[in-house]
């Protein structure tokens, strides 16, 4: 699976990321979705030398869907201050295995970050993680939710949901026993919802995956 771009203009560059790909370079993943980004960017526009390119925020190497990419100074200067406030809105779907509490509910937890996983506990290097979720479908002991976050905490979704007993599903790093049909876990950033840096035009974009039913 390679990258997909739902969206680009002079500032924005918006792309679907497949799972097992990294969103930028880290010590031993040379090949990232932001290096991927630029060079398709030199392509398109015929652009030599350097590309700016910052991503506003990232996606986990195992998980897929929607990044968002600043081309400009001021638009990453004006996005990050929109992540900072909240302004940014994001749903993921997750398809889960086990028993939810409620076929709707808030989760909130303090995580904090150690290595290279969340864990959930309470001390003075914890901070606050909230999500929302729903269930859209379910079949048998798997469900698939959609997610709403007010916080975006490292693994923030992966640790919550296995808090409560219900891990997504191919997530084995979070207790899950099934593996997932694609790569990586049953996790995807689905929809974006933010104000255009420039234009300030509303801007609600999707993924274009087609993320597998839940069973």
């Amino acid at each position: 699976m390679i990258p997909v771009v739902l969206y680009c203009d002079n500032h924005l560059l918006v792309v679907d990321k497949p799972p097992m790909l990294v969103t930028q370079p880290t010590e031993g993943h040379r090949t990232s979705l932001e290096e991927w980004a630029k060079q398709w960017i030199k392509q398109k526009f015929n652009k030599p030398g350097a590309v700016f390119l910052h991503a506003i925020h990232r996606l986990d190497k195992e998980v897929s869907g929607i990044v968002l990419f600043a081309r400009t100074s001021k638009a990453l200067s004006r996005l990050n201050e929109s992540m900072r406030k909240g302004d940014i809105r994001k749903t993921y779907l997750a398809i889960v295995e086990g028993t939810l509490p409620a076929t709707e509910g808030v989760l909130e937890n303090e995580l904090e970050h150690v290595g290279h996983r969340a864990l959930i506990r309470k001390n003075v290097k914890s901070k606050k993680a909230i999500l929302h979720y729903e269930v859209i479908e379910k079949k048998g002991d798997k469900a698939l939710l959609r997610i709403e976050l007010e916080t975006g905490r490292y693994h923030q979704i992966r640790a919550q949901l296995s808090h409560i007993g219900c891990p997504i599903v191919g997530d084995k790093k979070y207790g899950s026993k099934c593996s997932s049909r694609e790569p990586g876990v049953a996790l995807c950033h689905a929809q974006i919802f933010f104000t255009h840096p420039i234009s300030n035009k509303k801007m609600r974009i999707e993924s274009c995956w087609i993320f597998p039913k839940c069973g």
